[in-house]
């Protein structure tokens, strides 16, 4: 009972500050689209054996999208229509950039390297034709379509002093990871501040100097290889100083999705709460955009997720907020385990089923274009 009561407080208490609208808007926020983390089933064994932990299920579950996961995720997307006509979409918080594994296992693992997506998709399709011959193409058409709107996600998604030092430090962990083309399993028990996964995270406040050219590349490099430019950015793991909001606004970005209650690193373990809602100005202009509704169909949390995520939307629109929902690209990866990806595209298609069902009225839109909505 006091469960409960605890879990509708915290439903309603999450949107009732913010922008308001009477018209029922939904958007899927889905992290770690175009992320090379797992290469295949044959790399995650290879790592089982050498004794790399299996810290989450992205570690044991997450690959660049297949064109299978593509090809069904848009089947799903497509089978739903909202109010205007236009089928539910994705907006993929997206990467442009993975590692440049050959020249890395040529230059023996001492210095990091880069590609673009395309390059990536390029390699993989020769490697693994089976999973990946056409999974570009399908990109595109997902884009033209209107069933994707990628958004920024930063430039690659790791942290680049970890994995230097690492590479340093000749981590037997990192190499035997990058040796099979995946930058999973990796620990980071030794950086009392720094995610691996995290780009933006930072112990000295002098590494954040290099990060600011980190988001510019990135930013060119997402117009190369999308199509456009991105006006809307969430970081890696959500973890991000302030300090290079200036960036994000002088390269275009407009919209930054935050946590509602953030703990900002200020340098040296030293942390600054803050309470973020969607339509908030940052003193730099940036148009703050917060998630409410969470949507994880392959976590294991002894949840009727549809349904779980039916009250949350719910408790939105009673408080004429936008459904702003958060989930994650691993939820609909089948490379590993196919039953994962049927798993969590039973649910989706279940959810969409049900909000057009209970919501005749509702309008699927991409998170870029709610926030040129709150912004007019």
């Amino acid at each position: 009972m006091i469960h409960q009561i605890k879990s509708n407080l915290i439903l309603n208490a999450k949107n009732i500050i913010g922008w308001k609208t009477k018209k029922k808007y939904v958007v899927f926020s889905v992290d770690d689209y175009g992320n090379v983390r797992l290469d295949s089933a044959e790399a995650r064994a290879r790592l089982d054996a050498a004794g790399m932990k299996i810290y989450s299920r992205f570690d044991a579950l997450d690959t660049l999208e297949t064109t299978q996961d593509l090809e069904q995720l848009f089947e799903v997307l497509s089978s739903v229509k909202g109010q205007d006509g236009k089928p539910a979409v994705f907006s993929p918080f997206a990467l442009p950039c993975n590692i440049d594994f050959d020249a890395m296992s040529k230059n023996g693992y001492t210095e990091y390297a880069y590609e673009n997506l395309d390059l990536t998709y390029q390699k993989l399709a020769q490697l693994q034709p089976k999973a990946y011959t056409g999974a570009w193409n399908l990109w595109r058409e997902g884009i033209s379509s209107g069933l994707m709107r990628p958004e920024f996600h930063g430039r690659e998604h790791l942290n680049l002093h970890v994995l230097n030092d690492k590479l340093a430090k000749r981590d037997v962990h990192v190499l035997t990871a990058l040796q099979n083309r995946s930058y999973t399993s990796i620990s980071d028990d030794e950086y009392p501040a720094h995610s691996s996964m995290a780009a933006y995270d930072f112990w000295d406040t002098s590494e954040l100097e290099p990060m600011k050219e980190n988001l510019r590349d990135g930013l060119v490099r997402f117009e190369q290889v999308y199509g456009y430019k991105s006006d809307y950015f969430t970081p890696p793991v959500y973890h991000i100083h302030h300090s290079l909001y200036p960036t994000l606004v002088e390269n275009g970005i407009k919209y930054i999705d935050l946590d509602l209650v953030r703990q900002e690193h200020q340098g040296f373990g030293k942390y600054k709460r803050e309470f973020n809602y969607t339509s908030r100005k940052t003193s730099e202009g940036l148009q703050v955009m917060v998630r409410n509704v969470v949507f994880e169909p392959t976590e294991d949390r002894g949840l009727d997720w549809t349904a779980f995520t039916m009250k949350q939307i719910e408790a939105a629109f009673r408080w004429n907020r936008p459904a702003i929902i958060s989930s994650h690209r691993v939820n609909f990866c089948g490379h590993i385990d196919p039953n994962n990806r049927t798993k969590g595209l039973v649910e989706l298609k279940k959810l969409l089923h049900a909000i057009t069902t209970k919501w005749p009225d509702v309008v699927f839109i991409s998170a870029s274009d709610l926030g040129k909505i709150i912004s007019r």
